[in-house]
């Protein structure tokens, strides 16, 4: 019996993808649950799994290739068995090779199934691996060992000629795309400002160091900036709706939730996953979720769910060595906090010139909805919190 594989179901947000690599060859055995391909869309990459034991029998759309929703793009036989592999070669060919030598595959066509993966997803080169397996061929195993051990020294790259200028053209993914088109809409549909503070850290770093092994021991999770930042910014935007509002034509929607969207940098690009209803979350909370997701970004295993919606984002600038950044507003949300490095300064305290943790941050907002006094009174709640963190915790 013949089963179709279609795209999966996108959101109405989402009106096509592109067919970023395929897993499996025509011909080739696939099992339930066994992923494909991958979909890159504007959001996150998608895996495709397959909906039954069987070979993969067809392949309609190719790499590279734009799908949409529902199409289908690959026909599985379900139950088939693949095709035998070729009969190997007479033994005396085999002695025939000097035994010091053993074959290498060369490409992925010799690997198994799980093989051809781990090669794919590292960029390996079977052919510069030392195989184990019968008739010198490289195995999985062999391929994974690899990767942990010292690397050959590299012979020397050809040096350039004299004055010699080169250049890459590489196409963008999609996602890149994506971001580029959003960044161009916000600067192109938001009168944007950015307003400035700075806050000392210093009760927030001793609250940290005093709880941190009891909280790990207590939650599992560690105590980072992110939770007090998160909490802290719930509390805010409850306290200035308008901060956590949204323009939708000729009309403003309040947001009577936190929905925080938290900027985490992957090797595609920037995604923002969302926190929902904040102010209801304990620091724990928040802490686990954003290892979640940090987690499932370096992976690829975020879902368009996880990026749908936010009513507000944070970004943390500070984690790269940023000082002072004006971030850009995430429309259709009408601010963003720019978090950045934590750095001594000489400050005055009762008086005294102390050195202190200090960060600057920074609200971005849309001025056709938040006027300046409503951003400033914005950022300095967040500070007064996270300079008492004590208030924060008892609601205050």
């Amino acid at each position: 019996m013949s089963i179709e594989v279609k795209v999966p179901v996108l959101p109405e947000s989402v009106s096509d993808a592109v067919i970023a690599a395929w897993h499996k060859k025509v011909g080739e055995a696939v099992s339930r649950d066994e992923n494909l391909l991958d979909l890159e869309t504007d959001k996150v990459v998608l895996e495709v799994p397959s909906p039954v034991d069987g070979v993969l029998e067809s392949i309609s759309a190719e790499t590279g290739d734009t799908v949409t929703s529902q199409q289908v793009i690959a026909i599985i036989k379900e139950g088939a068995a693949a095709a035998p592999a070729k009969a190997e070669a007479p033994k005396a060919a085999e002695k025939s090779a000097p035994a010091s030598a053993p074959a290498k595959s060369g490409n992925t066509a010799d690997l198994s199934p799980a093989g051809r993966r781990v090669a794919e997803q590292h960029g390996l080169d079977p052919s510069q691996v030392e195989g184990t397996g019968r008739g010198g061929r490289v195995t999985k195993e062999d391929l994974v060992n690899s990767m942990s051990a010292p690397a050959a020294p590299k012979a020397a790259a050809p040096a350039l000629a004299a004055g010699a200028r080169p250049e890459e053209r590489v196409a963008m993914t999609r996602m890149r795309t994506r971001i580029a088109e959003r960044m161009m809409q916000s600067k192109n549909s938001i009168a944007m400002l950015t307003s400035f503070n700075e806050v000392n850290l210093g009760q927030v770093m001793k609250m940290r160091k005093a709880m941190q092994e009891q909280f790990e021991k207590t939650h599992g999770v560690r105590l980072g900036f992110m939770s007090f930042f998160a909490k802290a910014a719930a509390n805010a935007l409850q306290r200035h709706p308008i901060v956590n509002a949204s323009v939708d034509g000729s009309d403003v929607i309040y947001h009577g939730y936190a929905d925080i969207s938290i900027a985490v940098a992957t090797d595609k690009g920037l995604v923002t996953p969302v926190l929902r209803n904040v102010e209801q979350m304990s620091f724990a909370d928040v802490e686990r979720a954003i290892a979640d997701y940090a987690d499932a970004a370096r992976k690829g295993g975020l879902k368009l769910e996880d990026l749908q919606g936010g009513t507000f984002t944070i970004t943390n600038g500070g984690t790269f060595g940023s000082l002072m950044s004006t971030p850009i507003v995430n429309p259709p949300q009408s601010a963003i906090l720019g978090m950045h490095a934590i750095k001594d300064r000489a400050i005055v305290e009762n008086g005294q010139v102390v050195a202190a943790p200090m960060m600057y941050i920074a609200l971005s907002y849309d001025h056709r909805i938040i006027d300046g006094k409503d951003a400033v009174l914005f950022l300095v709640d967040i500070k007064n919190q996270l300079e008492n963190p004590h208030k924060m915790l008892l609601g205050l």
